[in-house]
Formats: C-alpha cells, sequence, structure tokens
C-alpha cells in the first residue's frame, strides 16, 4: 500500500508520523564503518556529515533504502546497513517529502543505540552493487 494512501486513511486523531510508523516498524540508516564505530565508543550518534548540515538524521524505510544506496552510496565499500525501531521515538521522528515527493523518516534528535535492532556490513557484489540482508518492513 502506498504511504500517502494509508495516510489519508487514517482514522481519527492518529498523526501522519504515527499512521506512518504503524505502518514502518522497523527503519534503516546506512553509515560508514568508521562512523558507527566512533559513535559507539562514544556512546552517541548524533548523525552523519550530512545529517549535521540538515539538522536530522536521515532514514530510510524498507522500500527506499535500496534506492537510497544507488543514489547516494553508489559503489562504496565500508559501510553498515543499521535498523532501528521507529516506536523507540515520538516526536522527534517526522515522515517528510523528500525524493520525488516521497515521505521519509527524518529524527530530529540523536539516535539513542536502545533503538538499534540489528546492524550488518553492506557489501558490494561483483556488480559494483550493495548486498543487503533481509529487511523487515
Amino acid at each position: 500500500m502506498d504511504i500517502a494512501v494509508a495516510l489519508r486513511q487514517s482514522p481519527g486523531k492518529t498523526s501522519h508520523s504515527e499512521a506512518i510508523m504503524t505502518l514502518t516498524p522497523t527503519l534503516y540508516k546506512i553509515v560508514t564503518e568508521t562512523l558507527w564505530r566512533e559513535a559507539k565508543a562514544a556512546g552517541v550518534f548524533r548523525g552523519a556529515a550530512i545529517d549535521l548540515t540538515d539538522g536530522y538524521i536521515h532514514f530510510s524505510t524498507a522500500t527506499q533504502v535500496k534506492q537510497t544506496a544507488a543514489l547516494y552510496f553508489a559503489g562504496q565499500t565500508g559501510l553498515m546497513l543499521v535498523a532501528v525501531d521507529s516506536g523507540k521515538f515520538g516526536d522527534e521522528l517526522v515522515f517528510e517529502p523528500s525524493r520525488d515527493g516521497a515521505l521519509f523518516p527524518h529524527l530530529y534528535a540523536d539516535l539513542p543505540f536502545s533503538a538499534v535492532l540489528w546492524e550488518a556490513p553492506l557489501p558490494l557484489d561483483v556488480a559494483g552493487q550493495h548486498i543487503f540482508p533481509d529487511l523487515a518492513p
């Protein structure tokens, strides 16, 4: 189901972000291994350079993350895919229009490690495409 359609069908007082979080409980962040290791050592993930510039941490849904990798991380090695529980965030998580008007999750706070479900390397295949693990919706 298209997320925008799901929003129009959301009943009552449910906010847009709450409706989407119900549909997309798992969000994904692509990050360099080095930055992720540094964040874990520091005990906090504040975001990559683009996140710090934009003022929020960029995430993708399961249906968006492969295109995100292709557009912004093409051919790049040394990456991690981090899966997070969208239910761990309150009003700091906002779904906003981005690429082609699609709604993307933006976290206006540091990422608490308590929200991390798992992390995995994001290697390249022989054609230079990222190999993704199974993704939860």
